[in-house]
């Protein structure tokens, strides 16, 4: 165990729902932390030397010791601080459904919300909308599970898929506005959205999670830069 009498540095930018990821632990750990903006435009020597396998954001800098992949950095920060209370469970088997569902975030149903923002089509923006809506319902359902009926997925506090589906939750506002749809709703998904209010108020949360609108102007730079030119 390595105490919080050191260096920490977290190399990122503010849209990122990954970035979130090891802000919100060391938060919840009480680790006082540099944040250092990387622009990726052109990506900084820092970032190159840090992560050159895959060149992305975020890094964690423990002692100038990097440490990459959102949610190897938080499965990392609450093994290496012993203050605040622990993010994974500590049964086995109940780490091992925890990092299940957090990689079921990351592989299924992230890709459905990015699906739902690039379809070119209305019928592909549907099909991608309606797979969308079967995961976060099936999250709901595992919300239910996991939570036994306390406030978040781990329980009374925090945890790590609460770390890993609520970094999603500014992006979840910008595509409901998008799409004009609702993803979290009363009537399918009341649980959901009962866990969103109170994550996105939490102490460790409320400063990092970005502002709707500003996701929503940096959503429409993002877009406008990646749509293909008009051949003449």
């Amino acid at each position: 165990m390595v105490e919080a009498n050191c260096e920490v540095k977290v190399l990122g930018a503010w849209p990122s729902p990954f970035v979130m990821r090891p802000r919100i632990a060391l938060n919840l750990k009480s680790v006082e932390y540099d944040f250092i903006a990387e622009t990726m435009n052109p990506k900084s020597e820092l970032l190159l030397k840090s992560n050159p396998v895959h060149k992305k954001i975020p890094v964690l800098l423990h002692n100038d010791k990097p440490v990459c992949e959102s949610n190897l950095i938080v499965q990392y920060i609450d093994e290496a601080f012993s203050s605040g209370t622990s993010i994974l469970p500590s049964d086995p088997y109940d780490r091992a459904v925890h990092r299940f569902w957090a990689a079921f975030v990351d592989d299924k149903w992230f890709p459905a919300m990015m699906a739902a923002s690039k379809a070119e089509t209305a019928e592909a923006k549907a099909t991608a909308l309606e797979q969308l809506k079967e995961w976060t319902i099936l999250l709901e359902e595992t919300f239910v599970k996991l939570s036994n009926g306390k406030p978040f997925f781990g329980g009374d506090q925090i945890g790590y898929v609460d770390i890993a589906f609520g970094s999603f939750l500014g992006w979840v506002r910008v595509s409901e506005r998008n799409n004009n749809v609702k993803l979290l709703d009363e009537e399918t998904t009341p649980s959901l959205v009962a866990w969103a209010d109170k994550f996105c108020a939490h102490e460790a949360v409320k400063d990092v999670m970005p502002d709707t609108d500003k996701l929503v102007e940096f959503a429409k730079i993002i877009m406008a830069k990646n749509k293909p030119s008009s051949s003449t």
